[in-house]
């Protein structure tokens, strides 16, 4: 048998984290035949098929598979050697962190400088969406779900439950009437997610509400809808925590619409013991602990 390549596996993983060949050269800096040759190379050496190569990307076969996992453990130990080098194992390098937009926009931002003060080695890349992440894939080292991952070598513990409601502004109010039950909701203006760009079906309990209602506008952005449903536009679901921040609008029917989801931290299994991941870990998990009873306070 030939022997293994390293740069090989290095082109092997950006295939399988890229999802196709011309993803991998773009991250590599390489033309795309140098990429399909030395994977074909590498399943030459293993005499295994690991891509099944179609027009829309790769697959990965189950020897594929295998290697990925294989492989991703081999240079997670060496991630662990390198930054726990010497005696030290000072926090430091970059640690991207996916969540939702309301956790990361309220909660991380306004947090994040005292941590980055305490570890000035340590870079953050917040990335909130409304998008389920690949943490396979290495989109992010660090991500909040609304649920707990059912598959990969991921380690997930969940954090705490958070509350959604219906919300109207007070001038909405004034001008349509009161809201005292869920038929008042008919003819009014809703606001809501766009649905084929929302990919978290947690976040899918909009039916019963919407059919009283008209959708009339519709954002990716939890901001963009606070601050729609804040102007007066019409009423929507939003974050209690984030909505009991905005004067301007009012909780409608607490007992009927009272929706409750949950936030979970979600690591890679081989990842977990690098110092810069154990920090930022170890923030979030202190972070949500602190704001647990706002979170899930659900009154009015």
């Amino acid at each position: 048998m030939q022997q293994l390549n390293w740069d090989d596996l290095r082109i092997f993983l950006a295939v399988a984290r890229g999802g196709g060949l011309l993803p991998a050269a773009r991250k590599l800096g390489v033309d795309h035949a140098t990429v399909s040759r030395r994977l074909s190379a590498l399943e030459g050496v293993l005499g295994e098929r690991l891509a099944l190569r179609t027009p829309r990307g790769v697959s990965l076969t189950p020897a594929g598979l295998a290697m990925l996992d294989h492989v991703e453990g081999m240079e997670a130990q060496a991630m662990l050697g390198v930054e726990t080098l010497g005696a030290t194992s000072r926090a430091a390098g970059i640690v991207r962190v996916a969540t939702p937009e309301a956790f990361g926009n309220l909660l991380v931002a306004p947090a994040v400088g005292a941590l980055l003060t305490r570890h000035p080695g340590l870079q953050v890349e917040l990335v909130p969406q409304a998008s389920v992440v690949n943490l396979s894939r290495r989109e992010a080292d660090l991500a909040i779900t609304l649920a707990r991952p059912a598959q990969g070598r991921l380690r997930a513990q969940k954090l705490a439950d958070y509350g959604l409601g219906l919300f109207a502004s007070r001038e909405h109010l004034a001008q349509h009437g009161p809201v005292a039950s869920l038929d008042d909701l008919r003819g009014r203006p809703f606001v809501w997610y766009v649905d084929d760009l929302l990919e978290v079906p947690e976040l899918r309990f909009i039916d019963e509400l919407a059919s009283r209602s008209e959708i009339a506008f519709r954002s990716s952005s939890i901001a963009a809808q606070q601050a729609a449903i804040a102007s007066g536009f019409g009423v929507g679901v939003l974050h209690v925590f984030a909505a009991r921040q905005d004067d301007r609008l009012v909780r409608l029917l607490p007992e009927a619409v009272s929706i409750t989801r949950s936030y979970w931290l979600v690591s890679h299994a081989d990842q977990r013991d690098l110092p810069r991941i154990r920090v930022v870990s170890e923030f979030l998990t202190e972070l949500v602990r602190g704001h647990r009873a706002q979170l899930q306070d659900a009154a009015p």
